[in-house]
């Protein structure tokens, strides 16, 4: 694929490993003003603003340094566009982590990583598609 698929709605989308699930949603929620989208286990949660969404993933471990990064998203409008960009980042070698596919609450996503390695996912998410 040569041509570029429709732009993204922006990077709307960011996932940190915490040690402390509990105290980082507590500031996010009580001092940030965010709300829970979705709580889909016990190591997990997903709050927004109403206009973005902030993961926070339980970290299995401590965390050496301050990296807390797991990847960055680009929030998408129509889940095929999911799929188009899938076929052009790999069609210009971009290493990919996953295949497309549609998640347990209905977003459909891919990870890629960029030349630094940082792990890109490319994501339609319903609550987020008027973006």
């Amino acid at each position: 694929m040569t041509n570029r698929p429709p732009p993204s709605s922006g990077l709307h989308h960011v996932a940190m490993y915490v040690e402390d699930l509990a105290a980082c949603e507590k500031f996010y929620i009580d001092l940030m003003g965010m709300q829970v989208e979705w709580r889909p286990d016990d190591d997990n949660v997903y709050i927004t603003s109403g206009n973005d969404n902030l993961a926070l993933h339980k970290a299995n471990k401590t965390i050496d340094g301050r990296q807390r990064l797991d990847h960055i998203g680009f929030i998408m409008r129509k889940p095929d566009d999911v799929d188009q960009w899938y076929e052009f980042l790999k069609s210009h070698n971009v290493p990919m982590r996953t295949e497309p596919k549609t998640h347990r609450d209905g977003a459909r996503s891919f990870y890629c990583e960029d030349p630094a390695g940082t792990v890109v996912q490319i994501i339609y998410h319903k609550p987020l598609e008027h973006l």
